[in-house]
């Protein structure tokens, strides 16, 4: 293990003490450990909640405070009340419960860069250094492109991890893409091109409120199974099968579940064996909002009664979280 002290820059200093202020169960506190591999991935850290605190683990010290302060942006953004996902259902196959999660997460850390890059970049937080081991950490995780990207299912897997990498790549070069544009394209071409094409059709307004970031999530969900199609692979139904937690406004609040959402028996169970799970689809774009398992009274009555409740009763009576939109 690493012996070098690392000190936070004045920057991460001052986001670290934000987001201890928010933080409502104790502190917040960054712990280095391991080498240095010479990239930058988005996976060199993670969060790990003990009692009164909460602890930014960094993994890697490559980029140390770059690295720390993307990770106290994801929390940020969590304490803000932004969208989260939650996996509440299961396929009865735990690797493909694996994938999923895998594909529903890259999905949606995808979007809250968005948001967290151009944080970083506001606070000084990225430099050409760490443009260039991004870079590295990009070939590193993805091995140049085949010469037919879609020649088979797998091959075509592996295109769309590609072109999701690529799409969050896109998001953190921003515009300073040039610098390594000619080299992206050599190695992922196809790849590079449906990236940019997701770009176009996702980021082409405004994402700031938890409202609009919320949109975009669903948005990508859908884009994604749409790509799929269009390659003849099963698509990845994150719709259904990952929660996506609601933000709603004052006047939703106060309107009966039947207003807002669909309540529907779920063709997957409620994870940790614990029976058949019904999903509640938001009206208007079907996403899973909330998951809960069935009623004790399975019967018509029941979810009439169900129906009538007002959404933030019902929402709070059962510890779902949700957001309030402004506005």
């Amino acid at each position: 293990m690493a012996e070098e002290k690392i000190e936070l820059s004045a920057p991460v200093k001052e986001l670290l003490d934000e987001v201890d202020a928010l933080y409502p169960l104790g502190m917040v506190h960054v712990d280095f450990t391991g080498d240095k591999s010479g990239f930058v991935h988005h996976d060199q850290a993670n969060l790990k909640q003990v009692p009164g605190m909460m602890v930014v683990q960094v993994s890697d010290l490559t980029e140390p405070n770059y690295t720390a302060s993307h990770e106290l942006l994801h929390l940020y953004y969590t304490l803000k009340q932004y969208p989260q996902v939650l996996f509440n259902l299961t396929w009865g196959d735990e690797d493909l419960d694996d994938q999923s999660r895998m594909f529903a997460t890259g999905l949606y850390d995808a979007v809250m860069h968005r948001l967290i890059v151009a944080e970083q970049r506001k606070r000084g937080l990225i430099n050409d250094q760490i443009e260039q081991e991004y870079l590295m950490g990009l070939k590193d995780a993805l091995p140049k492109e085949d010469a037919d990207p879609l020649a088979s299912a797998d091959q075509k897997m592996n295109t769309l991890v590609r072109v999701i990498n690529l799409f969050d790549a896109l998001t953190f070069y921003g515009e300073h893409l040039a610098a390594v544009e000619k080299e992206l394209v050599a190695n992922y071409p196809y790849a590079l091109s449906v990236a940019k094409e997701w770009q176009a059709k996702l980021f082409n307004r405004p994402m700031e409120t938890p409202w609009e970031t919320r949109r975009t999530i669903v948005n990508l969900f859908k884009l994604v199974d749409e790509q799929m199609r269009s390659w003849g692979l099963p698509v990845l139904n994150n719709q259904r099968y990952t929660t996506v937690t609601p933000v709603l406004s004052e006047r939703q609040l106060r309107l009966e579940v039947k207003q807002v959402f669909e309540i529907y028996r779920s063709d997957m169970q409620l994870k940790g064996n614990q029976g058949d799970a019904y999903a509640g689809l938001r009206r208007g774009d079907g996403q899973n909002s909330f998951v809960i398992p069935m009623p004790e009274k399975n019967s018509p009555a029941e979810f009439v009664k169900l129906y009538a409740e007002p959404v933030q009763e019902f929402l709070e009576k059962r510890g779902f979280p949700y957001t309030v939109r402004e506005g």
